[in-house]
């Protein structure tokens, strides 16, 4: 099988590179059966990455531990959930995993518009197996998932493809197993959904670049790209939360995002595509941002290269970045030679790039969607440059120097609270330019509200400003959603006389785009008030408590009951009880746990925690288990109260939510039925 899988790569890279060229031949010479044959090769190119992907999948659901990858990322005992996610356990597999998403996401992508785009379609054909040429390069020469393992004459074990002078094929009886923290269910959804965001933005980058290559650089581009530009977007955004999620529960430090390199190598690029989301509507709306659209969507991909090279190349440390590896150099060319290579077509297309409008009005919904892109790619550079700090400061000084949340928060926080306030306002403005009697109609309520929420927060909750503005915005967010759902109900409901809900219904439907980015907005402003509320106001607490004794935090009582010992398939957890009351209510048992996973040579690899968790809407009680003494009478705990951390991940489904919506197919004939208001007839 693992020979299979070798020489189905091997083929793979053969049909990858044949298919380059012969698209582009024929995209140049518009000679359909070279073009057609460079599609094929595409087709090809998927199928072969699939079968090498499942032979990976078949040797580690097998146990198959003659395999090098096998028996560094599973054992006999690890749980068949965890063997099948094992294959992006690992730099190897998980990379081989891109390539297979990327094989898949290409070929559907190329099978709905292979008709409709005949210039375009082989150039775009010939930028995704290009990139595919790369990552199959990566797993050929660099990390090999199907290296069997050998022993050497001096003992010592390696792994390769094929047999080194000397040496003796090695199976041992075991594997090594799974990184602990990767044995988490959270962590096998996580990176799927994040590669499925990563790899998918390498779609818009081949239709900008095909865009460029072709001269096909009217605005009907944009409006093709969208959907392959959201659907990635949606992905991304899932895998971020999920990551989040997990670093909540897994890492037991009370957060939920400590910009850590890795969190921000998926952010980055976040923030990128959400501001091309964003500026494609106003090349379809108005014909402008036509060299910032080009450039937005190759960078969206290129960041995610970059953050790729950083957390795979071993230079920075993190919690989840890969070790020290072959890739990194190859990844540093990569990196190189794409950019140059895409500033020369912009260079070559820049005269095809002209504005066919002009900005008219600074107070225009143009202008709101320009000011925020400029804040996201702002964002974007920002926190690459902190995230990258260290490398700078080693380059300079010799010493590596990393920059933490404070100065990040410090930074972003302002940005992030800009983009929210530009959220609120953009929408209310009108295209081209908003009359100064305009804006104030369409700001009165949402600024009332904004003033309402402000004041009652001010008299019941606090005084810190920081809070209290961040709350302020988000309610101006909030207001104006309210505002634009109101006005468009009411516009309906009076041309067709039908009920409230009916006619919001159907004006959403009708206008999914607008609504459903309305929608994605509210998460964005559920997300903010958590994530402002949880760090303004956690409570914390670190105590040593004996049997039966307490701790009190924030109004909650923390009892100490005992100590559990419990096996698992692969590992052992200790269980510590902690009976959790809030006056003289009883709020349940949480059972905070340290698991101890060993190696079966008797290697122990350390414990992992994982939190007991109570949540409700107002706050979540979390508690970490950190030790113990004296045969288990005495237990290390660390305490917190988290406000309102639940709406971080229902403004997360909410945004998933809204922006489904904004791409789903609704048929549009019933929405569009308006029905006019009955006119009583006079009597005869």
């Amino acid at each position: 099988m693992a020979d299979l899988g070798y020489i189905a790569l091997l083929l793979a890279m053969v049909a990858s590179a044949y298919g380059v060229v012969t698209s582009l031949i024929g995209g140049i010479r518009r000679d359909e059966l070279l073009a057609l044959s460079g599609r094929n090769a595409l087709y090809a190119a998927a199928g072969l990455v699939t079968i090498a992907t499942v032979a990976l999948w078949y040797l580690l659901i097998a146990n198959d531990f003659s395999i090098d990858y096998v028996a560094s990322h599973s054992e006999r005992a690890l749980p068949l959930f965890y063997r099948f996610s094992a294959l992006w356990g690992g730099q190897a597999g998980s990379l081989l995993l891109w390539g297979f998403m990327l094989a898949i996401y290409g070929a559907v992508m190329v099978s709905f518009i292979w008709r409709k785009e005949p210039r375009r379609g082989p150039y775009i054909v010939a930028i995704l197996l290009a990139v595919q040429f790369f990552f199959l390069a990566l797993n050929v020469f660099a990390a090999n998932p199907f290296d069997r393992l050998w022993v050497l004459p001096d003992g010592s074990t390696t792994g390769a493809m094929f047999r080194p002078e000397g040496a003796a094929l090695f199976v041992p009886a075991d594997g090594s197993g799974l990184n602990p923290l990767l044995q988490n269910y959270w962590m096998v959804g996580h990176p799927v959904f994040l590669l499925l965001g990563y790899v998918g933005l390498t779609l818009p980058m081949a239709w900008a670049v095909a865009s460029l290559i072709s001269g096909q650089l009217d605005d009907g581009w944009a409006k093709s790209v969208r959907v392959w530009v959201m659907v990635p977007w949606i992905f991304l955004s899932i895998g971020i939360l999920m990551g989040s999620q997990w670093a909540y529960m897994e890492l037991g430090w009370g957060g939920f995002w400590a910009w850590d390199p890795v969190e921000n190598a998926s952010f980055i690029p976040w923030l990128t595509a959400t501001a091309l989301i964003h500026s494609i509507i106003i090349q379809q709306q108005r014909g402008m941002l036509k060299v910032w659209n080009v450039v937005l969507a190759f960078l969206s991909f290129w960041l995610v290269i970059i953050g790729t090279f950083i957390t795979r190349s071993g230079i920075i440390d993190s919690v989840h970045a890969f070790a020290l590896s072959e890739v990194g150099p190859l990844f540093l060319g990569f990196i190189i030679f794409t950019f140059f290579g895409f500033l020369a077509l912009v260079w070559w297309r820049l005269p095809d790039l002209e504005s066919d409008t002009e900005l008219d009005s600074m107070l225009s919904r143009e202008s709101a969607f320009l000011f925020v892109n400029v804040l996201f790619i702002v964002a974007a550079f920002v926190t690459l440059f902190g995230t990258i700090f260290p490398i700078i400061s080693e380059a300079v000084t010799g010493d590596k120097i990393a920059v933490g949340p404070p100065w990040f928060n410090k930074v972003d926080g302002p940005i992030f609270l800009a983009i929210l306030f530009l959220m609120a306002v953009g929408p209310l403005l009108g295209w081209r330019r908003t009359s100064p009697e305009m804006l104030k109609r369409n700001l009165a309520f949402p600024v009332a509200f904004a003033i309402a929420i402000f004041t009652l927060l001010l008299m019941m909750v606090t005084r810190r400003w920081v809070p209290l503005v961040s709350w302020a915005v988000s309610a101006l967010v909030v207001g104006a959603i309210i505002w634009e759902f109101y006005r468009g109900a009411r516009s309906r409901r009076k041309a067709t006389g039908e009920s409230w809900l009916t006619a919001l219904a159907r004006v959403m439907a009708r206008n999914q785009r607008r609504y459903g980015g309305y929608i994605v907005h509210l998460g964005i402003v559920f997300i903010a008030v958590a994530a402002t509320t949880t760090t303004s106001f956690q409570h914390n607490l670190k105590a040593s408590l004996q049997i039966d004794e307490s701790a009190s935090l924030a109004g909650y009582t923390f009892t100490f009951i005992g100590l559990d010992q419990e096996p698992g398939p692969n590992h052992t957890s200790m269980v510590a009880n902690v009976l959790v009351t809030k006056g003289n209510e009883t709020v349940g048992v949480l059972r905070p746990r340290m698991n101890f996973y060993s190696a079966i040579s008797g290697r122990d690899q350390g414990p992992t925690t994982e939190v007991g968790l109570h949540t409700n809407l107002r706050e979540d009680v979390y508690i970490v288990f950190n030790g113990w003494e004296s045969n288990g009478q005495l237990g290390a705990f660390e305490f917190f109260v988290n406000p309102m951390m639940l709406w971080m991940w229902l403004g997360g489904i909410v945004l998933v939510i809204g922006a489904t919506f904004a791409l789903w197919p609704i048929p549009k004939s019933a929405a569009r039925r308006v029905r006019a208001p009955v006119v009583a007839q006079p009597a005869s």
